[in-house]
């Protein structure tokens, strides 16, 4: 997967600023954050941690649906939530309106073996992007896509996470990064969880405090996964970052699934202005404390985190539409080649970080096809939110709603002697 970079670093050091149109497209936003749910439940164990991102992936999906042929068609249609018939062209847009958003840098590869007629009609309806060849070398051939890789993520994914064969016939890759800085930075300092799995740990935490108690804070007490508190961190440029703690014991995959549907106001919820004073959801307390003014506010703690996964999409074939279109004994995507195809690999690898200063994360998704064949004297109400254990998080475009990555915390950065670094 390679080495994670100096996130300052990643695209010449510069913020990844973006003019054009938004995600207008509801459909579209909840077919995908209902992919990235499915897949969240599937995936997440609870037992490490792991970043995914289902935006990353159904583009790649819904360009092969728009190509494909025979029950791999429907199952492909079934995944994405949306008809085969128009998919490929709302691959492309999405693709596009991603690399739209201030903060967020999506792009689109295909390579073809040299012998392999390839429709250009199909071609045409791709995202812009990368064209190449497959000479059928595959040392100098991975070179060439693994350059691709770590050039569209920073350096952060210096490998392409398909394996070539001399036999393979296509790769279609997305790369996507997101980058934000937060209105309001976060005080590094030390954070020594009293119980629960991370108990005595000495871990680099990081510390707010605001008196804006709706906007960043809001408990569900009824969700699929149960209660949920889900802490919304602002970034400055149109992104924003949910960390989402549930009941003890409750299984990641269901936090992070029923997160997503929060987020999107699903369920319904309180403010922090409307909780009741004790224990008003997980991770959170209500108290009154000595203060200078009657102003109320709430106090975020968290552990600083990096997160770094590897995912092997047909592990899950079903849930990506991707079953039958494994079976070599037969072509599935008339639309791409009159040449038999059949899927070989889908994987994705991804890093994600947050620190002091803000969120940072890169991924890359690539599918290949082989053949087929002083006292102070007044009070005031505070509350605390703590994420002192296990926890899930998610990136997301605040405008059109789009879940960018999810992700699941169990080992958070450790406190180190020598400083408390923000956004590396």
């Amino acid at each position: 997967m390679g080495v994670r970079p100096d996130p300052r670093q990643a695209g010449g050091g510069q913020p990844l600023t973006r003019r054009g149109p938004a995600m207008t497209d509801a459909t579209a936003v909840g077919a995908v954050n209902a992919l990235t749910g499915r897949w969240a439940r599937a995936a997440v164990s609870g037992e490490e941690s792991t970043v995914l991102t289902g935006a990353g992936a159904w583009p790649l999906l819904a360009l092969l649906a728009g190509a494909a042929g025979g029950p791999a068609r429907g199952e492909l249609e079934a995944a994405l939530g949306v008809g085969a018939d128009g998919a490929t062209a709302l691959g492309r847009e999405i693709v596009g309106a991603m690399d739209a958003m201030d903060g967020v840098a999506a792009a689109t590869g295909l390579w073809t073996r040299h012998d392999l007629p390839v429709r250009p009609e199909w071609e045409a309806e791709l995202p812009q992007g990368v064209r190449g060849v497959l000479t059928g070398d595959t040392e100098r051939d991975g070179k060439e896509l693994d350059a691709w890789a770590s050039r569209h993520t920073g350096g952060a994914i210096a490998e392409m996470p398909v394996p070539l064969t001399p036999v393979t016939q296509l790769v279609l890759a997305g790369a996507l990064m997101v980058k934000t800085a937060w209105q309001q930075p976060f005080q590094p300092g030390m954070l020594t969880p009293k119980d629960g799995p991370w108990q005595g740990r000495s871990l680099a935490g990081l510390r707010r405090t605001t008196d804006d108690l709706d906007g960043v804070l809001r408990v569900v007490p009824e969700s699929p996964a149960g209660p949920l508190t889900l802490s919304g961190v602002a970034g400055d440029n149109g992104l924003d970052v949910h960390l989402v703690l549930g009941g003890e014991g409750t299984p990641g995959g269901e936090v992070l699934e029923a997160g997503i549907g929060a987020v999107a106001g699903a369920y319904p919820g309180w403010g922090g202005s409307a909780l009741p004073f004790g224990e008003a959801g997980p991770g959170v307390t209500v108290t009154e404390v000595a203060s200078w003014d009657d102003t109320p506010s709430v106090g975020l703690t968290t552990p600083q985190f990096t997160v770094n996964a590897r995912h092997d999409l047909l592990r899950h074939a079903e849930l990506f539409g991707l079953r039958t279109a494994q079976d070599t004994s037969r072509g599935h995507f008339p639309g791409i080649s009159p040449s038999a195809l059949a899927i070989s690999s889908g994987q994705q690898s991804m890093t994600a970080s947050f620190s002091a200063e803000g969120f940072w994360a890169a991924a890359v998704t690539a599918m290949a096809l082989a053949p087929g064949g002083g006292p102070p004297q007044r009070t005031a109400k505070r509350i605390s939110v703590t994420y002192d254990r296990p926890f899930g998080f998610l990136a997301v475009h605040r405008a059109s709603g789009l879940v960018l990555t999810a992700g699941w915390v169990t080992e958070p950065e450790a406190d180190t002697p020598w400083g408390r670094p923000g956004l590396r």
